[in-house]
């Protein structure tokens, strides 16, 4: 049977057999002073040692990284988008070049995890007006018999508006039941698996872009989408990580439809992650995120029965998920936040129900009612809709 946590050793076992030393991963939360507000990806721990720093463990690193990515968050409950997951990575701070990275790359998802070259596809970068295309990538697919897809925007990485970016190369596999078709700019059954990012440039304010004097290489892949391809499952839900999510949950709460208990599972248990990184729900920058996947979990589970509460959540899912991404934090102090955030929530929500039914609140509302009603109520505008809609459904 086919597990998360093998998959993550035959990953970290086939780096470290070619000389990578593993990486401790780090904190969802960054250092003070880090503009990026969580970690999301496995190489922004790496940022100072990708730009030239020497690294105490050496040029070749290997590791698994947690990551929460905010831009996500709407889409949860697909099958392929979770708010906290982990991305196996592999690096080299200006030791082997691109080409040996997409090699190593093709061999182990082929004679590692056993996916056959006739289901993946890859894309390079095409070029633009400032660099080039990345011919030596493309030669390098075509050495080993894979098609590729040249694209330009969605094969150029970048850690934002400055700094470390490069052309990269995507591993797509394809998940139809059906003979593979099409491409991956073209069919969305072809799903992207591992990218490769040749990290060759700095961009400085302006957009001059600046070539690095150790180029790099970084790659990562992301492990709930590599297990489902390997299970041959529909989502990311139904792997091993979530079956005591997706089992329990209905047993406490009653059914659920489809997305409703993906949305619940998913922020549930990055909620328990992000307390488990030492963040306390508030209504600023980390403790914003959290309070807000905490209120969608619950807004969530109210819709069709109010009296639902996270008191009936078990422990032994706390645990789990600790246990799982390696948290020394205590379960049940981890769950008593999410019980006085529920508290104050529901608190919240009383507040409002009354300052919604003056009347100056109960016809159509406008961007000043809005406003007004976060200012001088404390009542955002999404809590607002959900308050409303609650009313009209009685």
């Amino acid at each position: 049977m086919i597990t998360t946590d093998r998959t993550v050793r035959t990953f970290l076992d086939y780096f470290r057999e070619r000389g990578h030393r593993l990486t401790p991963g780090g904190s969802l939360v960054p250092p003070p002073g880090d503009p990026v507000l969580y970690t999301t990806s496995g190489m922004h721990p790496l940022t100072p040692y990708l730009l030239g720093q020497p690294h105490p463990l050496g040029r070749r690193l290997t590791g698994v990284q947690r990551c929460l990515r905010t831009t996500d968050l709407d889409e949860v409950g697909d099958d392929t988008h979770l708010t906290v997951f982990e991305m196996l990575g592999s690096w080299s701070l200006g030791d082997y070049d691109g080409p040996q990275s997409l090699r190593w790359g093709f061999d182990l998802l082929h004679n590692g995890f056993g996916i056959e070259p006739d289901r993946m596809y890859v894309t390079v970068f095409g070029g633009d007006g400032q660099v080039e295309p990345d011919h030596e990538s493309r030669r390098t697919w075509e050495e080993l018999g894979l098609p590729v897809e040249p694209t330009t925007g969605e094969n150029w990485w970048s850690n934002g508006p400055t700094g470390l970016c490069g052309p990269d190369s995507e591993i797509f596999v394809w998940t139809g039941d059906e003979v593979p078709q099409g491409t991956p700019t073209s069919d969305d059954r072809w799903v992207e698996v591992w990218n490769h990012v040749m990290m060759r440039y700095v961009r400085h304010p302006g957009g001059r872009l600046e070539p690095m004097r150790r180029p790099c290489v970084d790659t990562g892949l992301g492990v709930e989408r590599l297990v489902r391809i390997l299970r041959n499952t529909q989502s990311v839900f139904e792997i091993d990580l979530f079956e005591p999510w997706l089992t329990t949950l209905p047993r406490i709460w009653g059914p659920l439809d489809r997305r409703s208990l993906r949305l619940v599972s998913d922020h549930l248990r990055s909620s328990i992650v992000v307390l488990g990184d030492g963040v306390t729900p508030s209504p600023y920058r980390h403790g914003h995120i959290l309070r807000r996947l905490i209120r969608r979990t619950l807004t969530t589970l109210w819709r069709d029965e109010p009296t639902r509460t996270l008191s009936d959540l078990p422990i032994e899912l706390v645990e789990h998920t600790l246990g799982h991404f390696r948290q020394p934090a205590d379960p049940h102090e981890v769950r008593t936040g999410l019980l006085d955030e529920e508290t104050g929530f529901r608190r919240l929500l009383q507040r409002g129900r009354k300052v919604l039914s003056h009347r100056r609140f109960t016809g159509p509302l406008t961007d000043d009612d809005y406003r007004r009603l976060h200012d001088t109520y404390g009542l955002p505008r999404d809590l607002v809709v959900y308050l409303r809609v609650e009313t009209e459904n009685g």
